[in-house]
């Protein structure tokens, strides 16, 4: 076997071994076969502080159970994914603001002219009737009642008090869903009737990081108790309290110990097993990875953990070191009790790793290789330190930060303000600006002498469609039916059905000639029952 790739050299003159930190790792390509499976020298992944992969704390556990007055209305999960930055927020609040802001500016000095820009002088006139929160407080001048008025600056700041005060709202709600209660630890001092309500089960996973299989493992018997050398010490067999087993896995073998239904026993525990060399297979390992669970027992929901990896730079300097010699390596867990009053009082042991006590390491190569030659250093010693901290009882409720009052009166907070900002600078653009102040009146007479305007367009159509255009001439005096028009064909149609009859007539009744109609035509046209949708343009017709 060549021994040719990294971190790797020979012992034993057919042997290969990893370099101090390393371990062989075999990577099978084919059917299981040794010619389609590769070895190599692989070590743990390294943080920056050694210990970037620990995590601690519990799953169900924390969830908040507390009604929230928006989750019949919106699923605050919804609300989370919509609102994942506060200054994402902001920043599109404030983009839209500046965005109809400068519409507004562009549509006011742009659209001056209403004959040349009719879209945009439309749109000014459209702005000044979004005028629905400042209507009431514009600039008065000689200290008169203020009537109710629209203007363009207060539609534009109107929309622009909206705008703010809908983003800074969204940012109130984000607030609210990601910080909406406080976890508060209270710590109490225990009875022992306290203690026995604790009902757990526990387990305790932990894998040996190397190269080495569940064969090399001499499985733990028994079980200490107590403190060594006192009173209270006891070896108990190990079935009495846990059950032992063991599972290859890719990074090594796993040794699980599981407690069903264990309570909180008033001393420590002690479970130690070993590795030792089997022929081409050493005792030797780099790192172990630890993962401790614990529920209440009956509940599978709500579990308490801690995990993460121990390696040789965890505690020490940096140099990469391999596990292997007589000397135990001892890992330190704490377990103490809490208790979730805002979980139906939920009794849980939260464990804890506190600390990491090394065996015999190996740091250069010539020691690793002299060490693999002697069979006394031939072996791993591994011990499991369980201790209960009994003395205090740690409970944990949820108490709400952000109530419904608490955020209704928010956003009466935030609506005052977005109305008070844009009202003193509507008010400082209105006190310095004079011409601002009577816009609305100058708009609206533009708008009605167009209006005025079209009408009477309407009505020039319509006498020069029906007496003819003569009649717009007040110098045509003849008092003839211009030939085409409406009256003429009229008129004719008249004297061809009926002839007039002679007969004597005095001064004052004589019928008026045609001349006399044509003095007045057009006071004529707007008081008959033939326009009565204009009649009230008498004035632009006089």
């Amino acid at each position: 076997m060549a021994c040719a790739a990294a971190h790797m050299f020979v012992y034993n003159a057919t042997l290969c071994a990893c370099d101090p930190g390393y371990y062989l790792f075999t990577n099978s390509t084919g059917g299981g076969n040794a010619s389609s499976a590769s070895t190599s020298c692989v070590s743990l992944p390294r943080s920056g502080d050694g210990f970037g992969d620990w995590q601690v704390g519990s799953v169900g556990a924390s969830r908040n159970q507390s009604f929230y007055f928006l989750t019949p209305v919106l699923s605050l999960d919804v609300v989370r994914r919509l609102t994942q930055s506060q200054a994402v927020i902001l920043w599109v609040a404030l983009l839209t603001l500046l965005s109809w802001l400068a519409f507004c500016a562009a549509a006011r000095f742009a659209g001056q002219d209403p004959e040349r820009h009719k879209k945009l002088f439309g749109a000014r006139f459209w702005v000044s009737r979004l005028d629905c929160i400042f209507d009431n407080n514009h600039y008065a001048n000689d200290q008169k009642v203020l009537r109710k008025r629209k203007t363009e600056l207060g539609g534009t700041f109107s929309v622009a008090t909206l705008i703010l005060f809908l983003g800074l709202v969204i940012v109130l709600l984000y607030q609210a869903i990601n910080r909406r209660n406080a976890q508060v630890h209270r710590v109490k001092p225990a009875n022992a009737p306290d203690l026995l309500d604790f009902v757990n089960d526990l387990e305790f996973h932990i894998t040996t990081v190397s190269s080495m299989s569940c064969a090399q493992v001499v499985a733990p018997s028994t079980i200490a108790m107590g403190t060594p050398g006192f009173m209270d010490f006891r070896v108990l067999p190990l079935s009495t309290l846990l059950t032992y087993s063991c599972q290859n896995t890719s990074e090594g073998p796993s040794i699980t110990l599981k407690c069903n239904g264990c309570r909180i026993p008033p001393r420590d525990h002690y479970v130690s097993w070993q590795f030792v060399d089997l022929p081409r297979q050493p005792a030797a390992a780099v790192g172990f990875q630890f993962n401790l669970t614990a529920r209440e027992h009956g509940d599978y929901k709500d579990m308490s953990f801690v995990s993460g990896t121990l390696s040789s730079d965890n505690y020490d300097d940096a140099k990469l070191k391999t596990f292997r010699g007589p000397d135990s390596n001892v890992l330190k867990i704490q377990l103490f009790p809490q208790i979730y009053n805002h979980l139906h009082g939920l009794k849980l042991l939260q464990p804890l790793v506190q600390d990491f006590t090394q065996g015999s390491i190996l740091s250069d190569l010539s020691s690793l290789n002299a060490s693999l030659h002697n069979p006394r250093d031939g072996v791993i010693n591994t011990t499991l330190f369980i201790s209960y901290l009994s003395d205090y009882i740690v409970e944990i409720s949820n108490e709400n930060v952000l109530g419904p009052v608490s955020i209704l009166a928010s956003i009466g907070g935030l609506y005052a303000f977005s109305v008070a900002f844009f009202l003193c600078l509507m008010a400082q653009c209105e006190g310095r600006i004079k011409k601002l102040r009577d816009e609305d009146t100058r708009m609206l007479k533009i708008l009605s002498k167009q209006r005025a305007q079209r009408n009477w367009n309407k009505v020039r159509k319509f006498v020069m469609y029906t007496w003819g255009p003569s009649n717009l001439d007040p110098t045509d005096r003849s008092g003839k039916w211009p030939e085409g028009s409406v009256m003429d064909s009229i008129h004719g149609s008249f004297h061809k059905i009926r002839k007039p009859t002679r007969r004597g007539t005095s001064n004052g009744s004589k019928p008026k000639e045609p001349a006399d109609m044509a003095a007045v035509p057009l006071t004529m046209i707007c008081n008959t029952t033939i326009l009565p949708e204009w009649s009230c343009l008498y004035q632009e017709c006089r």
